[in-house]
């Protein structure tokens, strides 16, 4: 598999935990009860899946064989994109700390921008990005960065730990995206 085609697959499930991630955020704002052992395990879930094993891929293995290719766009878009890497990962520390501090407008608040950064974040990479690595990174280079996210999955994620964080995605749509 593409590596590109990998992280366009991770993406739909980020773009579940952000629907996930609204419709908690909603029922905040209305007043209803959301566990708050479903807002530590999105925030878990964001930190593990979305961060460690999903940009740890991109900011450890593509985007650094992109910069190899010295094209100005393509430095330049990922120069950005490692910002908003960055500033996702502040919000979601906003989020656990507002948790502890059982401040649920403060997490509402940084979930809701956490959401409007990733949804147009992924939007970016999708249509700009993984196009210009799907032209610009060589077969060789494609081909080393498959096993490199495979090595990931194993050995920094740990073995079988992707289906697990899957099925852990799934339980809390099945709670948050089922109802009418």
């Amino acid at each position: 598999m593409k590596p590109t085609l990998d992280l366009l697959q991770e993406h739909g499930s980020i773009k579940v935990l952000l629907r996930i991630l609204e419709k908690m955020c909603g029922k905040l704002e209305f007043k209803e009860n959301v566990d708050s052992a479903d807002m530590k395990k999105i925030v878990a879930l964001i930190r593990e899946f979305a961060d460690k094993c999903h940009h740890g891929k991109e900011e450890n293995l593509l985007f650094p064989a992109m910069k190899e290719n010295n094209i100005p766009e393509e430095v330049s878009l990922v120069d950005l994109l490692i910002e908003e890497h960055n500033a996702g990962r502040n919000l979601v520390k906003n989020m656990a700390e507002s948790i502890g501090q059982k401040d649920l407008a403060k997490f509402s608040e940084n979930a809701r921008g956490y959401v409007k950064l990733l949804d147009q974040h992924i939007n970016k990479e999708n249509t700009i990005l993984f196009p210009m690595a799907g032209k610009s990174l060589t077969e060789e280079k494609q081909k080393k960065l498959a096993e490199g996210f495979e090595d990931i999955e194993k050995n920094v994620i740990g073995e079988g730990r992707h289906e697990e964080l899957h099925k852990m995605i799934h339980e809390l749509k099945k709670i948050y995206l089922s109802q009418p």
